[in-house]
């Protein structure tokens, strides 16, 4: 039978509602103040408590909502242990909150090292070597000057304080949660030792962001490692996935809704960077920065929010190539790297 991606529940839960997935699962879902408007989560029933896969951002709206997801379609049982699939703060954001009220925090090391890390590093304006990455990626001269004034944003506005103490997951580890065994498989590239959760008891996937449906994760290089390949780590990854996904899986995705057919959507990520890789190797017969490969990659030039997303997603694919002996690189006049396609 042909691989469909299909998606069995047809509307997500209303703001302080829950929908039963599947027996001790329910599908909840926080708001973002993004255009990527929403972060699901999920609770699985323990008996005595809950387990919760993600939290959503820290804000008053969101305690508040979790306080009548707890009152009501939790039951008024404790969340007893929190399960983060990585450290970005939709999904992180609300940890140490549930931590302060007695839950376990389960997580990979690299997601707390980071969540740690970063949720203690304010900034009142962006770090010098931010300016450089954001100058290297080719930001107009104005528009640097801009942000340099600005107030970036900060881990902290988001996430709750974190206090010491984890379980560390890793590839292949084990556990018990909504009446399922589950396995976590480790895969990288949107975050590194992102946490996906896979039933042994039925057809489940606790996916995060590394398994979405209809949308890309975001493959970005920052400032922290500007010579990073990511994009190689989310390939690699998602071909290492394509050995366990079957068309039976149901996968509780981080966004969007849940779905079916993973080993078509499998095909469909790795295929989608593979054609932004060969527009980019033809764009790259001309000299470019960073900021002048959005169209090829995404289709439009990028404005507002896309514009950071898009400029990070930008230099992942350049740096790929770059890895691969396939683009070269020097820095121009004005301090922004000039990519172009080795060889020409």
């Amino acid at each position: 039978m042909t691989c469909q991606i299909r998606t069995p529940f047809g509307m997500p839960p209303e703001e302080g509602a829950a929908i039963p997935l599947a027996e001790g699962v329910l599908w909840l879902r926080l708001p973002l103040p993004m255009q990527l408007d929403h972060v699901n989560v999920f609770a699985l029933d323990d008996g005595d408590g809950w387990t919760l896969v993600d939290t959503g951002f820290d804000s008053r709206r969101g305690r508040a909502i979790w306080e009548r997801l707890m009152a009501g379609p939790l039951g008024g049982r404790p969340v007893r242990r929190v399960i983060v699939t990585h450290y970005h703060p939709d999904h992180v954001g609300l940890a140490g909150w549930f931590q302060s009220m007695g839950a376990e925090l389960v997580t990979t090391r690299t997601s707390w090292l980071y969540a740690r890390m970063l949720v203690l590093d304010v900034q009142e304006v962006p770090a010098a070597e931010t300016l450089d990455f954001w100058r290297g990626a080719g930001m107009p001269p104005a528009m640097l000057a801009e942000r340099a004034a600005e107030r970036p944003f900060n881990f902290s506005d988001m996430v709750a304080p974190l206090p010491l103490g984890f379980t560390r997951i890793v590839e292949g580890s084990e556990l018990v949660a909504g009446g399922r065994r589950w396995r976590v498989r480790i895969g990288h590239g949107h975050a590194p030792e992102h946490a996906t959760l896979w039933s042994l008891d039925d057809d489940l996937v606790l996916g995060g962001d590394q398994l979405l449906p209809g949308i890309s994760a975001n493959i970005g290089v920052y400032a922290s490692e500007p010579e990073a390949d990511p994009l190689a780590d989310w390939l690699e990854s998602c071909r290492a996935f394509q050995a366990h996904a079957e068309a039976r899986h149901l996968v509780l995705p981080g966004h969007k809704l849940p779905f079916t057919g993973l080993p078509l959507r499998l095909r469909q990520m790795i295929e989608n960077h593979e054609g932004a890789l060969d527009r980019l190797r033809a764009h790259l017969v001309e000299p470019r920065t960073a900021v002048q490969c959005f169209v090829p990659l995404f289709g439009r030039e990028l404005t507002g929010t896309a514009y950071g997303m898009g400029l990070v997603e930008a230099v992942a694919h350049l740096n790929h190539l770059w890895h691969r002996g396939e683009a070269v690189r020097r820095r121009g006049s004005e301090g922004a790297w000039i990519w172009q396609r080795a060889g020409d």
